[in-house]
């Protein structure tokens, strides 16, 4: 009986070890799998992402949309071909690029917009972020037409731009996504382009 018992419980061990060994390269892969994508408190999703690249393109998307509001204006107020010119560039820029980080935004589970900013109405301007026009300054703007509006346009779309960069160069010290540290290395190369190109044309 001694016997039998001792050899039933080699058998069990046996097999035991047998299931581990069977299960250990799949559990392997498996653990290092978790290991990278179940610690997202500190290193971000599998992806790489943290809070930071989250609050970047939430915040992005809303300065973006106030630009895209600003250059909406500028074809029945300007009458100067090289502002009109720069509005359609700046439009078909920040499209495509809000599309972009609303899909990561999607992707990483998180709101379309900064929860910072309840109801924000791009529409009327918000004024929490660097660079971002207050709902009065885009009222001013709307109602001034010609050379008048040319120059606030210039102005204002400077100090955006230099928001938007300010923005893009946090997300480059503290983001962790490459693909969104990546846009934000093109966002600070196009838009300071655009601001040399601003300031020339307010001389």
């Amino acid at each position: 009986m001694r016997k039998s018992l001792i050899g039933f419980g080699v058998a069990g061990v046996t097999a035991v070890a047998f299931l581990a060994g069977c299960g250990s390269g799949g559990d392997m892969a498996g653990m290092q799998h978790s290991s990278t994508t179940t610690a997202p408190s500190a290193a971000g999703q599998q992806d790489g992402h943290n809070e930071q690249d989250v609050k970047f393109a939430q915040d992005m998307i809303g300065h973006h949309q106030q630009a895209l509001d600003m250059a909406a204006m500028v074809p029945s107020k300007s009458t100067n071909p090289q502002v009109i010119d720069l509005g359609k560039r700046i439009a078909a820029a920040q499209e495509p690029e809000i599309k972009k980080m609303t899909e990561w935004l999607t992707k990483w589970g998180a709101a379309p917009a900064s929860t910072s900013m309840p109801g924000m109405d791009h529409g009327s301007g918000h004024g929490s972020m660097p660079g971002m026009m207050t709902a009065e300054e885009m009222a001013k703007l709307n109602g001034a037409t010609g050379a008048e509006f040319d120059r606030m346009w210039l102005d204002m779309m400077i100090k955006h731009h230099q928001g938007a960069v300010e923005m893009a160069e946090a997300e480059q010290e503290k983001g962790s996504s490459a693909d969104a540290k990546k846009l934000a290395q093109h966002i600070i190369a196009a838009q300071r382009a655009e601001i040399a190109e601003m300031q020339a044309l307010l001389k």
